[in-house]
């Protein structure tokens, strides 16, 4: 069983480097053209179920790729990043380096803000919630930190040593059996039909 994660498109605040967390902004046009471009690779894969974040971002990703009616769940949000929604990702690396490489690594949390713990914690028990709750394989329309806490979670990949998440682009983790132990194969990360964002905002 595959668990395939999509992040969804790049939105107008992505393209201004700004934390969104549980805020929200709309798709780019890049965005809408990042989640149309991505519309083959999924129909090729043809997941057997589709979840998706309660956010708008990606609700409209999931309506560009077909799966407007997909269920929601806000326990697959991103990452709350308190008082630091809305702040632009070069002006807190300019201000506050160290405390943003300890927040992007998990050991720091903005005031307000979710601890990267409870997070993950969040997201593997509403995915794995989701992987029991069906056959086949399951598409989570989601977040970059969703994704990275869902490596970390499954994988035991620290967020610190993994790329950023390219918009529109997907993660795919294969579980031989979801019930069992073992920890699932990493079959792709970051794959997608744009060259790779290496400073895409979260």
């Amino acid at each position: 069983m595959r668990l395939i994660l999509l992040r969804h498109g790049e939105t107008l605040w992505n393209a201004e480097k700004r934390l969104q967390g549980h805020d929200n902004s709309p798709l780019s046009p890049r965005g809408i053209e990042q989640a149309r471009a991505i519309v083959p690779r999924l129909g090729a894969l043809s997941p057997a179920r589709v979840v998706t974040s309660d956010l708008g971002r990606v609700r409209q990703t999931a309506e560009i790729v077909g799966h407007a009616d997909a269920p929601s769940d806000d326990r697959l949000r991103e990452l709350d990043m308190g008082e630091w929604t809305g702040l632009r990702k070069d002006v807190l690396i300019a201000e506050k380096a160290e405390l943003y490489n300890a927040w992007r690594a998990g050991r720091y949390t903005p005031a307000g803000g979710e601890t990267w713990d409870g997070f993950v914690s969040r997201i593997t028990s509403a995915l794995s919630d989701w992987l029991y709750a069906g056959q086949g394989d399951l598409l989570a329309i989601v977040h970059s930190g969703v994704v990275r806490a869902a490596c970390f979670g499954f994988l035991g990949l620290k967020p610190a040593h993994l790329l950023p998440v390219t918009p529109g682009h997907l993660t795919i983790l294969d579980f031989e059996d979801v019930r069992d132990t073992a920890p699932p194969r990493l079959e792709a990360y970051n794959l997608g039909e744009f060259a790779p964002d290496m400073d895409v905002a979260d």
